[in-house]
């Protein structure tokens, strides 16, 4: 088994190195990098630069301080470009390693090379990844600029944002990887995947479509949705697993598709299997609730004793929200309360009402739009507020409790005015 190891390692070795050096002398890597240096750089300028602006007035005025937060002013604005490149550059970079080798018909002189299939996957998906872990480089070194103009940064919030980023990044290589291996040549496969990422995109602005649907439903399965919730400082387990095993899926039915001999038939249902398996699991992983949040301000958490008593909610907790999907008040009370009852409360069913909603600026034809029922074991309230001040009190009565006092938390906020411009100088110096 020792030597069986070795000789698998030793194997390794020498693919990665082989792919590492193909890929560097790679035009489209080249062009990825010559993209997003600029990409980033006007990014991070125009973050800081804003940041700036909006930190003018909190610096005239203490009370607007605890909204400046650099994580969304400059972290997210500036790992933004990441996305971009990740979503429409990337794949180019990705398909490459299958895609060109299978297109000139030297993937079946590779396949000969001592050792299983699986090992050759990933041998090309390490090099990959490890190429586009040094292309954060730019985001870093504007990151470090910022810190060097005394912004501040909070190290716990880039873990998510950081593995967010990752983790998108891991699924686009394995869906590359598949598509590549499917696909005749590298130009069809490059815009089947480019059409893949565009589609996440379709399914992203469907969740802000004025009315519940299947296309609303599917919205939830994008790739843009679920790296919004590390841009917040959460972690996920389930999010994160979800990501992780659909990209391990992806590179496993790749090497399931490479295998040489088979039937077109015998590699479609060992593919099949392995993304049905695959989607088993992700169901399996999303029943675990568990949950960290990393932001400084708490954006994603109550306050500690509110979160302990909503914890000790064991009934099931009705919501029914006479309100549209596109009315404001109903955002607020999705990002203020309602995402973290889901994370909070196990026997929380929120239910959003048809209001009979006719026009784009109307309001519901019924006089119950904009009001909100709670029911738990029996008891109802109504309210027509969006303010947890409210609502959270009102769900203490709701559960025969005591309500709980003011919490201590205070979010000094981050304000800072810098000139960005010493970065720009700096990137063109370089």
């Amino acid at each position: 088994m020792r030597s069986l190891s070795s000789d698998g390692m030793r194997q390794l070795g020498i693919l990665l190195k082989k792919e590492l050096c193909q890929l560097l002398a790679s035009r489209s890597l080249l062009a990825m990098l010559l993209i997003f240096s600029p990409l980033v750089g006007y990014s991070f300028i125009q973050a800081v630069s804003l940041f700036s602006e909006a930190s003018r007035s909190a610096l005239q005025h203490t009370e607007l301080a605890p909204g400046m937060n650099p994580l969304d002013g400059v972290l997210v604005p500036t790992l933004g470009s990441l996305y971009l490149v990740t979503t429409l550059l990337f794949p180019f970079v990705a398909i490459r390693p299958i895609g060109m080798e299978r297109q000139t018909g030297s993937l079946k002189l590779v396949l000969q090379f001592p050792g299983s299939v699986g090992l050759l996957v990933a041998a090309k998906a390490i090099a990959v990844f490890v190429l586009w872990v040094g292309a954060l480089s730019p985001a870093l070194l504007a990151l470090c600029f910022f810190g060097g103009m005394g912004g501040h940064i909070h190290p716990l919030e880039l873990v998510p944002l950081l593995l967010g980023h990752a983790l998108y990044a891991f699924v686009i290589l394995g869906a590359a990887f598949l598509i590549s291996a499917l696909a005749d040549s590298a130009s069809t496969a490059a815009i089947l995947i480019l059409g893949l990422t565009l589609g996440s995109w379709v399914l992203d602005f469907a969740a802000g479509s004025q009315s519940p649907g299947l296309l609303r439903d599917l919205s939830q399965l994008s790739l843009t949705a679920s790296i919004r919730s590390f841009e917040r400082g959460l972690f996920s387990f389930a999010v994160s697993a979800r990501l992780l095993i659909m990209g391990v899926a992806l590179l496993t039915s790749t090497a399931a598709c490479l295998h040489a001999g088979d039937t077109f038939r015998s590699r479609a249902k060992r593919s099949a299997g392995i993304l049905v398996t695959a989607i088993l699991a992700c169901f399996l992983v999303s029943a675990v609730p568990w949950y960290r949040d990393f932001s400084e301000d708490r954006r994603n958490s109550l306050p500690p004793e509110d979160e302990t008593a909503l914890r000790q909610m064991t009934g099931h907790l009705k919501i029914f929200v006479f309100l549209s999907p596109d009315d404001p008040r109903y955002r607020d009370l999705e990002r203020q309360l309602f995402s973290k009852f889901r994370r909070l409360i196990s026997g929380v069913e929120i239910r959003l009402m048809d209001t009979g909603k006719t026009a784009l600026f109307g309001v519901g034809g019924g006089d119950d739009y904009g009001l909100n029922r709670y029911e738990y074991e029996g008891k109802a309230e109504e309210s027509r507020s969006t303010s947890p001040r409210e609502i959270l009190p009102l769900l203490s009565r709701l559960a025969g409790k005591t309500e709980q006092g003011t919490s201590s938390f205070f979010y000094p906020g981050y304000p800072l005015v810098a000139d960005a411009e010493r970065f720009s100088r700096f990137s063109f110096m370089a």
